[in-house]
């Protein structure tokens, strides 16, 4: 591994504390995460240097206090990504002090997309393509009406690629993925990606399945969630 995916990923902060840190610095630290020349994520790279990344910066990661702007600035971000012909992502990096644990940022993650959820409006619908139930294979995170594959990034993940030293969701639009199926990209895709993550860590992640084999929602934290029961503790709004 790198020494600058080594100091941008560190799992203890020495310096300075995050909630100190200018806007511009996050930036700064997520496009130096990124475009690291190991970091295994193609699709990654490329939106970062097509300039098609939504990047926004937000408080404490499952605070009611930021959701209400985190809300308003995906669901226009949706509008954008249901037009658009591209891979292109939404990031929200939040400054409040991180997780202790893996488990801790799960448990943070899912509050955050639960209090997104209730801000959705109801007239937007789920979207039709996956389905709103966190146990069905085909389950996918739904907001202003488009499928979203979420990633968590936070400085305690045991997975190399995932250890940011931020709390970060990253919201990538679900029909990107669809797209590159249809044209028959995906699977060559994913298999290097999974590469370049054996190349770092000397594995991938056991909780990867691919769409409709098994409840995303096990990949969202980064954690291994295949070890004992997991449960996701998300729950839909009634209609």
């Amino acid at each position: 591994m790198t020494t600058r995916l080594t100091t941008v990923a560190s799992p203890v902060m020495r310096s300075a504390p995050v909630r100190s840190a200018s806007h511009q610095r996050i930036r700064e630290a997520f496009s130096e995460f990124v475009g690291d020349p190991r970091f295994p994520c193609l699709a990654a790279k490329t939106t970062a240097r097509s300039d098609h990344e939504h990047l926004r910066v937000y408080g404490r990661l499952g605070c009611v206090a930021v959701s209400d702007e985190l809300a308003m600035d995906l669901a226009r971000f949706a509008c954008q990504a249901c037009a658009a012909n591209r891979f292109n992502a939404f990031v929200a990096i939040f400054t409040g002090r991180p997780p202790a644990s893996e488990r801790a940022f799960e448990r943070r993650l899912w509050a955050q997309l639960q209090l997104l959820h209730e801000r959705d409006d109801p007239a937007a619908g789920w979207d039709p393509a996956v389905s709103a139930d966190p146990r069905d294979p085909r389950f996918s995170f739904s907001f202003a009406g488009t499928a979203f594959f979420v990633v968590g990034l936070h400085p305690r993940s045991s997975r190399l690629a995932r250890r940011f030293r931020y709390p970060t969701l990253v919201f990538n639009p679900h029909a990107q993925f669809e797209r590159l199926r249809r044209e028959g990209r995906f699977e060559w895709l994913r298999d290097l990606i999974r590469a370049r993550d054996i190349a770092l860590q000397g594995s991938i992640n056991p909780s990867l399945s691919d769409f409709g084999e098994r409840s995303e929602a096990e990949q969202y934290s980064g954690r291994d969630t295949t070890e004992g029961p997991w449960r996701c503790p998300f729950h839909r709004r009634t209609p």
